[in-house]
């Protein structure tokens, strides 16, 4: 995982469920590549081929609300999201993406200051976000050095079984 992010950026809004991320009809899917395909089709058909290259999503508030199902966050990774960005997130969303090391970062305003298209740089050793289109800037929540490792590691499995080895 870099700790330097540079996408553009997709936007969505407010309250942007785990049923929306991922409709439960691909519950069944394994591959999460599979899965991937299927990110956010919802709310925009073409999602999946925007984000194909690598994209910075931005939520507002609650994003990843709804079930607890750890595809939601794999489906978007497997799409092509870099990272999300978000306001406010849904408590088990932000644990699954973190667990399957897709960084998350609270953000107040990045709804303000950002729309599609607009590209995105993340710093997550700092937490600054920058908006390099408009050139606005906002202090994104600092994630802990155990976060870092875990997503350094490409997720808690992985983080998991390093720390076996050493032992």
């Amino acid at each position: 995982m870099e700790s330097r992010i540079k996408a553009p950026a997709i936007k969505f809004g407010n309250n942007i469920d785990t049923d929306v991320i991922l409709p439960g009809k691909y519950l069944i899917l394994v591959d999460p590549y599979e899965l991937g395909k299927h990110a956010l089709e919802s709310l925009d058909v073409d999602f999946v081929n925007k984000a194909k290259d690598g994209i910075a999503l931005i939520g507002g508030k609650n994003f990843g609300c709804g079930s607890s199902r750890e595809q939601a966050p794999l489906a978007l990774k497997y799409a092509g999201v870099k990272c999300v960005i978000a306001e406010t997130f849904a408590r088990i969303f932000y644990r699954n993406a973190i667990n399957i090391g897709l960084p998350v970062i609270e953000c107040a305003k990045i709804s303000e200051i950002t729309k599609t298209g607009d590209v995105i740089s993340v710093d997550l050793e700092t937490g600054k976000i920058q908006n390099l289109t408009n050139d606005k800037a906002l202090q994104g929540t600092l994630l802990p050095p155990f976060i870092m490792e875990i997503l350094a590691d490409g997720g808690l499995i992985e983080n998991l079984r390093k720390r076996m080895e050493k032992k």
